[in-house]
């Protein structure tokens, strides 16, 4: 792993990479109140794959913001950080893979970027406000059908939702409720991959984009809840390795 701090528009923004730079890019978006660690235990496989590029988005995890101005705590500034962030790393297209929360960031950067991302995997996708409770309802119901059927418990990777300021990392997270995803979503013309929980309610609004997006498709993971890459890491990543080769 190599580590960089890119300074960009009033942030210190901390960036990891693995990999060897002439694979193809790999962009990373983390679920809410992650830092780059949340992807640690996968990228062992990914690495072999891609240069995998993580960010911990500005007020989060090691990256620091010189102001706790509230207007720069948005998907579109996150979205030009991490482009800023590719460029700075001569990264000239990539693909992009994002968890819950940060699926909503990643919609926001792929919109915005649409020529410059060759495809979304897309996991937990909703483009509606949260239902917190019912998240935390299905994550539970999920974790006892895997434990019933002896399916492995992973622990979560050590550090990845450790801030460095916890005052900026509640800012970064507001960022939910100021963007109507809704109509952005259409400009999504790369291949997408929508992989959400069957415990999810976020699956509601997963369906209703993958029949709404002819380049999108669908894959509900049994016994999973709000979080994929940390409930069931091996059903992601293999999943989304299907998808990749299914690209080629």
């Amino acid at each position: 792993m190599t580590t960089h701090l890119i300074r960009f528009e009033s942030a210190h923004l901390h960036v990891e990479t693995d990999g060897a730079p002439e694979q193809p890019s790999l962009l990373l978006w983390p679920p809410g109140s992650s830092t780059a660690r949340v992807w640690d235990h996968l990228i062992p496989k990914l690495s072999d794959l891609f240069f995998v590029v993580r960010i911990d988005l500005r007020g989060y995890g090691q990256s620091e913001v010189d102001e706790l101005s509230e207007a720069q705590f948005t998907f579109d500034q996150y979205a030009r950080d991490a482009l800023f962030v590719l460029t700075e790393l001569n990264i000239q297209a990539t693909h992009v893979w994002s968890q819950s929360w940060g699926t909503r960031a990643a919609i926001v950067f792929c919109a915005r970027n649409r020529h410059f991302v060759k495809s979304a995997s897309l996991y937990a996708a909703n483009l509606r406000l949260p239902d917190v409770a019912a998240q935390r309802l299905g994550t539970k119901q999920a974790a006892d059908e895997r434990a019933s059927r002896g399916i492995e418990v992973t622990s979560p990777p050590t550090g990845f939702n450790q801030h460095r300021d916890a005052q900026a990392a509640r800012l970064t997270a507001s960022a939910l409720r100021k963007f109507d995803l809704d109509g952005v979503i259409d400009e999504l013309t790369m291949p997408i991959l929508i992989g959400t929980g069957s415990h999810d309610p976020n699956l509601t609004s997963s369906r209703d984009i993958a029949a709404r997006l002819n380049n999108a498709r669908l894959v509900e993971f049994q016994h999973v809840g709000h979080n994929a890459i940390l409930e069931h890491p091996e059903l992601a990543i293999d999943t989304f390795l299907e998808f990749q080769d299914s690209l080629k």
